[in-house]
C-alpha cells in the first residue's frame, strides 16, 4: 500500500481559521422547522453554460409527501430565478436536450421549452427516448439486449402433489445470495438471470440488428469511440456466480464484431471513457473483493485513475502519488485534463490531472463540500452546490479553474433570517497512539466562550465505515445543538479523505482503533470546553450505530446514554443475515467457521462482550433492514434489559436500512431528543474553573 504521512499533510492543506462561538441573533431551530426548511437539488447547467436549472423540494406534513418546484436562473447571476410551470402546474426532472429545457409534468409526459422564452408554450418531447447509445454520426445505436435462457421443464407432479404445491404460502429457494436491502425477500436467483449482448441497430430501421458480442455476460457502461469504429464497455465474468464477487473487466468490440478483452487481472474497473481524440481509454481501477480474499491481504487497495493507449501499450497510473480515492473522471474537450471530485478530509473538492502523467491539481478549495457538479460542454463554466455546517446548501457557479465564483440562489435566506443555526468549529487532535484526527464540533445554541455551565456532549459517528463526516447542514445534528448539546463528529480511522493507510486502519478490528479515536476526541473536548464528563452520549446510523454499540460495551463507564441506529452487535449472525457478507470476509479476515475470522468476530461483537454495559440505550431500526439486520439490535437490547439497563427499541414498519419518510424522520428525532433529555440533561452550573 502507498503510505502517507499524508493524513497530516491533508489536514495541513485544509487548515484555515474555523468559525468561533459568537452570539446568535435568531431563534434556535425547532422540530417544526423540519417542514419549513426546503431542499435544493443538484444544478443542471445548460450545454452553453448560460442557464442553470434546479428544483426546490418542500416537505408536506399532511400526507407525508414532497412538493417539487423547478426553477431556472441565468448562469452569470443576472436576473432573478424563474419558476417553470406547464399549464399553470409545477414540473419536475429538469434536464437539457439540444439547448432546450426538458421537464416532466404531473402526468409523466415530457416537454421542451426555450429557456429564453419561458412564457411560450412548451412543445411535446418525443414520447420514447431512443434506447441504447447513439454513434457519433447518429446513424447507429449500440444497445444491450437480453438473450432469454431456455425455460426449465416444470416438475412432474401428481395431481395430489400439485394441489399441495398450489396451496403453499411462503417462499422456497435454493440460491445465494437471497437478500438485498430495499428489495423483496428473497431476491431473484442471479444465476438464472438472462445474459445480455451488445447489438448494433440502425436508427432509421433500414437494416436488421447485428449482434456484436457473444460473451454470455451483461455488458455495461457502453460508449462509442469518437470515430464511431469501436465500442468500449465493461462486463463482470462473475455476474452469474453464487460464490464469486463482482470483478468488472474492460472490453472493446469494433463494428465488425472483433472483440478485445483489455483486462483480466482480478482488479475491478469502472468509469471507462474514450479520450476526445480517441487515442486513450481512461478508467478507475481498484482491488477486487476476491483479489483481497484470495491473497489474505490485511488491507484494501487504492482507487486509482489509469489511462492506456488505444493503439496498444501499457497502462499508466495517473494518481499513483495521490493518496485519495479518485472519483469517476470526465475528459475536457481538448483532452488536456480529466476532472474528478473526491473527499479531502471533511471537504469535497474538484481535481484535475493530465493524461501526460503530471501531478494531480486541486481546482476548488476551502472548508466546504462541492457537490452535484455540472459542467458545460466546452468546459468553461461549472455549477454546483456548496455545503456548510451552519447553513443549508445553495447553488454556485464558477469558471472551470474555480475563479469568478458566484452564488446563484438564496433559497434559504428567509429561513435563516428567523432561525440561527448553531456555530461550529473544526477540531484537530491526536488519538491515544499519536494518530492525527480531524473532527467537527457544533456548539449548543447560544453558547459563548467562557460559559458558566457545563453541557452534555453527543458523539455522532458516521456510517460506512469508509465514509466521512464533513461540511454540510444536518437538520438532526443542528436540532440537538439547538436544545443545548455539544455535538461532536469525529473522522476516526476508517474514514475516507485521509489516505489509504488511514482508511484501512481498522482492518481486522472494527471498533478498536476507531473507537479509541472517538474517545480520544471526547477527552480532548472535555479538556477544552465546558463539557460534563458524566453526561456523554454516543449515536450514529449503520456503522455509526455499530460503533456506538461497541463504545458503550467496551467503555461502559464513559457513556451515560446512547442512540444506536441500524447497528450490528453480533458478527457471527450478521454474516448470514446481511446482504454484505463480503465486508466480513474482507475486514474480519474470513468466515465465522474459520478460526482467525471466528476469533475476530467474537472479539469485536458488542453483544458477545456486553457484560457490565451501563449506558441507557435507544435502539432504532427498520423492520426489513437487510444491510444491518434487525437481529443485531434485538440481541443487544435483550442484553441490556437482562442486566437491568434502561433500553427501548423502535422498529419502523416496512423500512429498509435507510429509514425514510418525513413522518418517520420527525418521529425518530423527537424520540431521540426525548432520550437525550431524560438521560443526559439537565445542564449543571459550572461551580469552578477546575474540573
Amino acid at each position: 500500500m502507498r503510505r502517507l504521512a499524508n493524513s497530516l499533510l491533508i489536514l495541513a492543506a485544509l487548515a484555515t481559521l474555523a468559525p468561533s462561538a459568537q452570539a446568535q441573533a435568531g431563534r434556535a431551530l425547532q422540530l417544526e422547522d423540519y417542514y419549513a426548511l426546503n431542499s435544493i437539488s443538484a444544478p443542471r447547467l445548460s450545454p452553453d453554460g448560460r442557464w442553470v436549472a434546479y428544483t426546490v423540494s418542500a416537505r408536506v406534513e399532511e400526507d407525508n409527501s414532497t412538493d417539487v418546484v423547478t426553477w431556472i436562473v441565468q448562469g452569470d447571476g443576472s436576473g432573478n430565478p424563474a419558476r417553470v410551470q406547464h399549464n399553470s402546474q409545477d414540473v419536475s426532472e429538469p434536464s437539457w436536450a439540444d439547448g432546450m429545457l426538458r421537464f416532466e409534468d404531473e402526468a409523466g409526459d415530457h416537454w421542451l421549452l426555450d429557456p429564453n422564452r419561458l412564457d411560450d408554450a412548451a412543445t411535446r418531447a418525443p414520447d420514447e427516448e431512443l434506447e441504447g447509445v447513439l454513434s457519433p454520426d447518429g446513424r447507429w445505436r449500440a444497445i444491450v439486449r437480453d438473450i432469454p435462457r431456455p425455460v426449465p421443464p416444470a416438475p412432474n407432479l401428481t395431481d395430489f402433489e400439485q394441489r399441495h404445491a398450489d396451496r403453499f404460502e411462503g417462499v422456497q429457494f435454493d440460491w445465494y445470495p437471497f437478500v438485498r436491502d430495499g428489495q423483496e425477500f428473497p431476491v431473484p436467483d442471479r444465476s438464472a438471470a438472462a445474459p445480455g449482448e451488445i447489438f448494433l441497430e440502425p436508427v432509421d430501421g433500414s437494416e436488421q440488428a447485428v449482434q456484436l458480442t457473444q460473451l454470455g455476460l451483461r455488458p455495461d457502461n457502453v460508449s462509442w469511440s469518437p470515430d464511431g469504429r469501436m465500442i468500449l464497455f465493461t462486463a463482470d465474468p462473475n455476474v452469474f456466480s453464487e460464490l464469486l464477487y463482482a470483478q468488472t473487466d474492460v472490453f472493446t468490440v469494433d463494428v465488425s464484431g472483433n472483440l478485445t478483452r483489455l483486462t483480466e487481472d482480478e482488479f475491478t474497473y469502472s468509469g471507462v471513457r474514450f479520450s476526445p481524440d480517441g487515442d486513450w481509454i481512461s478508467y478507475i481501477r481498484s482491488f477486487g473483493t476476491d483479489y483481497i480474499i484470495d491473497r489474505k491481504l490485511e488491507h484494501g487497495g487504492p482507487r486509482d485513475l489509469y489511462v492506456r493507449p488505444v493503439a496498444g501499450g501499457g497502462q499508466v497510473n495517473l494518481t499513483a502519488d495521490f493518496d485519495l480515492d479518485a472519483g469517476t473522471p470526465r475528459w475536457a474537450p481538448d483532452g488536456d485534463h480529466m476532472y474528478f471530485s473526491t473527499g479531502i478530509g471533511g471537504a469535497t473538492h474538484l481535481f484535475r490531472v493530465s493524461p501526460e502523467g503530471r501531478a494531480v491539481e486541486q481546482v476548488t478549495t476551502g472548508l466546504r463540500r462541492i457537490q452535484g457538479l455540472s459542467i458545460d460542454e466546452d468546459f468553461e463554466r461549472m455549477a454546483y452546490t456548496v455545503g456548510h455546517f451552519d447553513r443549508p446548501p445553495e447553488i454556485w457557479t464558477a469558471d472551470i479553474d474555480g475563479n469568478n465564483e458566484r452564488q446563484l440562489t438564496s433559497v434559504h435566506s428567509e429561513f435563516l433570517t428567523e432561525v440561527s443555526p448553531s456555530g461550529w468549529e473544526r477540531v484537530l487532535y491526536e488519538s491515544y497512539d499519536g494518530t492525527p484526527i480531524e473532527g467537527f464540533l457544533l456548539y449548543p445554541h447560544g453558547y459563548t466562550e467562557g460559559a458558566a455551565a457545563e453541557y452534555p456532549l453527543i458523539v455522532v459517528n458516521h456510517g460506512g465505515p469508509h465514509s466521512a463526516s464533513g461540511y454540510g447542514f444536518n437538520f438532526k445534528n443542528q436540532f440537538f445543538a439547538a436544545n443545548g448539546y455539544f455535538v461532536f463528529l469525529p473522522n476516526f480511522r476508517s474514514s475516507t479523505g485521509y489516505g489509504d493507510d488511514f482508511k484501512w486502519g481498522t482492518w481486522g478490528a472494527w471498533g478498536t482503533n476507531d473507537g479509541e479515536d472517538a474517545l480520544a476526541g471526547v477527552d480532548y473536548l472535555i479538556d477544552e470546553y465546558p463539557i460534563d464528563i458524566s453526561r456523554v452520549g454516543s449515536t450514529g446510523h449503520s456503522y455509526g450505530g455499530i460503533l456506538t454499540n461497541w463504545l458503550i460495551t467496551r467503555y461502559p463507564d464513559r457513556f451515560r446514554a446512547a442512540v444506536s441506529g441500524a447497528g450490528a452487535s453480533n458478527w457471527t449472525s450478521n454474516y448470514a443475515h446481511s446482504d454484505v457478507a463480503r465486508t466480513k470476509e474482507l475486514e474480519f479476515m474470513g468466515r465465522p467457521w474459520e478460526p482467525q475470522a471466528q476469533e475476530i468476530m467474537i472479539r469485536q461483537s458488542a453483544y458477545l462482550n456486553s457484560g457490565g454495559v451501563k449506558a441507557a440505550t435507544l435502539f432504532v431500526h427498520g423492520e426489513v433492514d437487510y444491510r444491518v439486520p434487525l437481529e443485531g439490535a434485538i440481541q443487544l437490547y435483550t442484553s441490556l434489559k437482562k442486566q437491568g439497563v434502561p433500553a427501548e427499541l423502535i422498529v419502523y414498519d416496512g423500512q429498509a436500512h435507510g429509514i425514510r419518510g418525513h413522518w418517520n424522520n420527525v418521529h425518530r428525532m423527537m424520540n431521540e431528543l426525548r432520550w437525550w433529555e431524560e438521560y443526559l440533561k439537565p445542564v449543571r452550573p459550572r461551580l469552578t474553573s477546575d474540573r
